[in-house]
């Protein structure tokens, strides 16, 4: 138990000696981490480990070989990864069968296993270390930091990578100025809203003293997002400190963890984490000898998407029904159980005590004028490294795609990248050069949202794209407000007749005049932005919705009802596996048979097809094409 402040410095001395000693190989020790993160545990990452700890074992390696999983690594597309220290050589791709190698050529002879090393896919050379990898070399971990380097469900670890400095420094300081602290930082909500979390502190500190709350913001619905997931799994007690300094600075003494349940291991780590700060003392009644009392809780959300909008959040703690509340009031004057609450996100309650401990200006230095610091993306879609990437506010959307996420794969066009989610919207190629940041983002149509970036390429249909995200928001509507529930209904049919080749110019501008209807009527965020996709898709690919609407076609060759597949007879070897592959039988001989060829040709029945793709994909002779 940590009685004092002299106490805390002493053991975090000692523990960030010992994280030094495991980096340097001091002791002649040298230590293997796994990444940790769900991307890799899925792709058999505990079992990697357990047949190293078997084979230090079998080798009597254990007393100089230590062998622990960490957090993401970040770049999922190459994982599963092993990483040896001291020399810092980063193996990606491995497999359990590659383990016995990796122990007897790195670890025991110490030669680098080289077929195991990232291969710079430009230069084609291999490439040892992580920091020399383009996809890092550009980014900036502050609200990742930590994970993919510290144990995360050992706290030691963590006070050895600065854990709870930034609340020993806090509970130094006067309240206000903590608030003053995050104020002068820049610091803006990463969540999506971009709200200054300062300036949302100051509302709650400014209420009569009494019973507050400070709430965190785990519910990630976005698809393809997964930046909230990783910093639980890989640095939870970064978490749970900012909370704890929020606590501080408004003068609550009790705070919530809202996790969607679908994050098992996130939540299984974050309990952990919140048990050993509370056995340490760093959690709980009169922390480090002060009059500051701080406890934590989680609550699991039932997989929602409205339950990210901070009063539909609310409302499911209390046990309600997930569904946004009016405002005004708004939750730092009247929130949980009507009192006083603050809401940041998980991304925002990160960077907290990065900010306390090395002062504001370390995250005010970074960044464009009004945003500041760094944020995380999970850059996923046609892109050829994708993974989780945290870059400094002011990266352009081309360093992002291009120079951290190596481009588009097979030589693709880029076509658009979607930011924020279904609540974002579609920027193009004109746009590759703007800087990324709240205000640039919102300006050209999209939004920053929580952080998912999916980018698209010349074989995406832009129609097709929305059609995906307004089923998704049609979906997950409370039902709450008229607009938000038969609206996105509305928007989501006409997508479905524009698709299937049935709509009209008028339906075309019928569904843009609903949608912005729908934008300026709806009660929360998730009904006003949900038409973004649609706007954003119309502003940029018109042309697209015009050829589905007038000439009937897919220029991209997606949508079924607007296409279909032929072979084309020059190129057919009349091997007959199309034809196996056929689920419906709509694949026949036909008696023409090309000049030089003895073997038949076959042709494609249109009204039996129902469009699988399966005879497609199984052509060695890429005979069979859309049209």
């Amino acid at each position: 138990m940590i009685k004092n402040f002299e106490e805390l410095a002493q053991l975090q001395a000692v523990c960030t000696a010992t994280m030094s000693d495991k980096f340097s190989g001091k002791g002649e020790k040298r230590a293997i981490v796994l990444c940790g993160g769900t991307g890799c545990l899925s792709s058999n990452s505990a079992e990697i480990k357990e047949k190293i700890d078997a084979l230090l074992v079998e080798k009597g390696l254990t007393e100089r070989v230590s062998c622990n999983i960490v957090g993401c690594f970040g770049f999922c597309s190459q994982g599963p990864f092993v990483k040896i220290y001291p020399e810092d050589t980063l193996y990606r791709l491995v497999k359990i069968e590659d383990v016995e190698e990796i122990i007897e050529k790195d670890i025991i002879g110490g030669e680098v296993v080289e077929r195991l090393l990232y291969v710079d896919p430009a230069t084609k050379e291999k490439v040892v270390k992580q920091d020399d990898i383009n996809f890092y070399k550009k980014q900036k971990r502050i609200a990742l930091h930590g994970c993919g380097v510290i144990n995360p469900e050992d706290i030691n670890e963590a006070l050895g990578a600065g854990a709870f400095a930034g609340l020993a420094k806090a509970l130094k300081m006067e309240r206000a100025d903590v608030i003053k602290e995050v104020l002068d930082s820049g610091l803006r909500g990463r969540g999506g809203g971009g709200f200054p979390t300062g300036r949302k502190w100051q509302f709650a500190f400014a209420q009569p003293d009494g019973e507050k709350y400070v709430v965190c913001n785990g519910d990630e619905g976005d698809p393809g997002a997964f930046m909230d997931r990783s910093i639980l799994e890989g640095n939870p007690l970064a978490v749970i400190e900012g909370m704890a300094i929020a606590g501080y600075a408004i003068g609550a003494q009790n705070g919530y963890f809202y996790v969607r349940a679908e994050y098992p291991i996130a939540v299984a780590r974050l309990q952990k984490a919140i048990d050993q700060a509370t056995e340490l003392g760093l959690l709980g009644d009169n922390i480090l000898g002060t009059d500051f009392s701080f406890r934590a809780h989680i609550r699991l959300g039932a997989g929602a998407f409205v339950c990210g909008e901070e009063t539909a959040l609310l409302n499911s703690i209390e046990g309600q029904r997930g569904m946004p509340r009016p405002r005004p009031p708004f939750p730092a004057v009247k929130g949980l159980w009507g009192c006083p609450t603050i809401v940041n996100n998980v991304e925002s309650l990160a960077c907290v005590p990065y900010i306390l401990r090395n002062g504001a200006e370390s995250i005010s230095c970074m960044g464009t004028e009004k945003s500041k610091g760094t944020k995380v993306f999970a850059l996923g879609g046609k892109v050829n490294n994708v993974g989780l990437v945290e870059v400094p506010m002011g990266t352009t959307l081309r360093e992002l795609i291009y120079d951290i996420g190596g481009g588009i794969p097979g030589g693709k066009k880029f076509k658009a990248i979607q930011t924020g989610g279904p609540s974002g919207g579609c920027l193009t190629e004109k746009d590759l050069d703007t800087p990324i940041d709240f205000d640039n983002l919102v300006a050209k149509g999209s939004m920053m949202g929580s952080g998912g970036a999916v980018v698209m390429d010349e074989d995406n249909c832009m129609v097709d794209v929305a059609k995906f995200y307004m089923e998704f928001t049609c979906d997950e509507s409370c039902g709450k407000c008229t607009p938000c529930r038969i609206g996105t209904k509305r928007l989501h049919e006409y997508l479905v007749k524009i698709c299937d080749g049935k709509a009209t110019m008028q339906d075309l501008e019928d569904m843009e005049a609903l949608a912005q209807s729908i934008q300026a009527g709806s009660l929360c965020a998730l009904g006003q932005t949900a038409a973004n996709p649609i706007l954003s898709t119309l502003k940029s690919f018109r042309d697209e919705y015009i050829a589905h609407v007038v000439d009937k076609k897919c220029p991209a060759k997606v949508c079924k009802n607007l296409m279909s597949y032929v072979i084309e007879k020059d190129n057919c070897w009349g091997c007959g596996l199309c034809a196996r592959q056929c689920p419906v039988d709509a694949i026949t001989v036909t008696d023409y048979t090309a000049p030089g060829k003895k073997k038949p040709a076959y042709s494609i029945d249109a009204n039996k097809c129902v469009k699988c793709g399966l005879c497609m994909s199984s052509c060695k002779f890429k005979a069979i094409v859309k049209k």
